[in-house]
């Protein structure tokens, strides 16, 4: 199934085929998204396509920049990050999807991000 994801403002908007749907929803608690607060949901890199705006995409990396995160540089929303977990995956900002209620969602499962496996000596 293929659903529409919007920034805020409307210059950002993409197609996205899920992984498995809504049943990948998550949180982490790594410093950037315990701040972001995002629930994000699992796309294959191939799964999404910006049909416009990619222009108005701004990038965010840090540590150790394997995680890109991308944002509407005009309204500041969090469309999509690659992920450091798996790089052969994105997560998608879950409430950017066109009808989608992140109250619908139930209970969301958070990730350790705290305690990540790439940051282990």
């Amino acid at each position: 199934m293929t659903h529409s994801l919007t920034c805020h403002c409307g210059a950002v908007e993409m197609t996205v085929e899920l992984s498995d749907e809504f049943n990948t929803v998550r949180r982490c608690d790594c410093s950037f998204c315990r701040r972001r607060g995002a629930i994000a949901v699992s796309a294959p890199l191939d799964g999404i396509t910006i049909t416009k705006g990619a222009d108005n995409l701004t990038l965010y990396t840090w540590g150790t920049h394997t995680a890109k995160h991308y944002f509407c540089k005009t309204c500041g929303i969090y469309t999509h990050h690659q992920r450091r977990s798996n790089p052969n995956q994105y997560g998608v900002n879950a409430a950017a999807i066109n009808g989608i209620n992140p109250r619908d969602l139930g209970d969301i499962p958070w990730n350790d991000g705290v305690n990540h496996p790439a940051d282990a000596p």
